[in-house]
């Protein structure tokens, strides 16, 4: 069932449950054996690491699991819509009370094993659908599932790769440079180590980061690589993808989308080097 008990619930039949052909699958599983899991806290986040991804490996079967924390409805997102048919995303999940993906299941946890052992994905990102919740407090958002969603991932034998919230466009203060959001799942939620992708910018915005970085200890807590992510206009022009995050274009806030693109590529260095 999802959205259970309002008028709105209705049955669908979730991929673990026993009247489903891979029940088996679950309780068989043993481990996500290193397999490559980029968890984000945006939608907007999705296309440009899924199109650079692609664009760079294109050979590469991509799967996206869309959580709950913000629209339910997958048939939402025209961005999914759009990678779907430019085949830049084979396959999606939805969890918990989301609904509308290829594969429904229960909860995160039987998410990332589906995405492993059924839609046999290279790299699966996971993040909520349109619309994140914010209330300007330290721990009221919902992106704050990114930390127990790092943790699942590395509890069942995954590679973990957290996205950051980085942009010098933002007029708020608590989200200049690394976001609060960020440096709150990073310092207090997450309960594992985690790999941290971070672009390589110009000189005073890297200086603000390392700053960050230095006074939270990101450094000794997770691992941290640095990447020229700017590739990723090259990869959204070549699919025909105009993204904008919070309104803003890449022309906007280059330091949000540098991101992204850094992050694809370090997982992408992380499949080579497996190889």
């Amino acid at each position: 069932m999802k959205l259970r008990y309002t008028p709105l619930q209705f049955k669908c039949l979730a991929a673990e449950e026993q009247d489903s052909k891979y029940h088996d699958k679950f309780n068989s599983f043993k481990s996500l054996d290193n397999s490559i899991y980029i968890v984000g806290t945006l939608h907007s986040m999705l296309a440009p690491i899924a199109s650079v991804i692609k664009w760079l490996r294109p050979e590469l079967k991509i799967t996206y699991i869309m959580t709950d924390a913000g629209a339910l409805s997958l048939h939402f997102s025209k961005t999914v819509k759009r990678l779907k048919n430019e085949k830049i995303i084979e396959n999606t999940i939805t969890i918990g009370h989301a609904f509308g993906g290829d594969l429904e299941c229960v909860n995160i946890y039987t998410g990332i094993i589906a995405a492993k052992t059924i839609a046999n994905s290279d790299v699966t990102i996971i993040a909520m659908g349109p619309g994140i919740v914010g209330t300007g407090t330290k721990y009221g958002f919902s992106g704050i599932e990114q930390g127990y969603i790092i943790d699942a991932v590395n509890k069942l034998g995954g590679l973990s790769f957290a996205v950051p919230r980085i942009s010098f466009a933002d007029e708020r203060e608590r989200h200049k440079g690394i976001s609060h959001h960020t440096l709150t799942i990073l310092n207090d939620i997450v309960s594992t180590k985690t790999n941290l992708a971070l672009p390589v910018l110009n000189d005073e915005y890297a200086d603000f980061i390392n700053n960050q970085i230095k006074s939270n200890d990101l450094d000794k807590k997770h691992n941290i690589f640095f990447e020229n992510g700017s590739e990723v206009i090259d990869a959204l022009n070549y699919y025909g993808l105009d993204v904008k995050t919070m309104g803003r274009s890449y022309y906007d806030d280059e330091a949000f989308f540098h991101t992204l693109g850094a992050v694809a590529k370090v997982a992408i260095n992380f499949l080579d080097s497996a190889q």
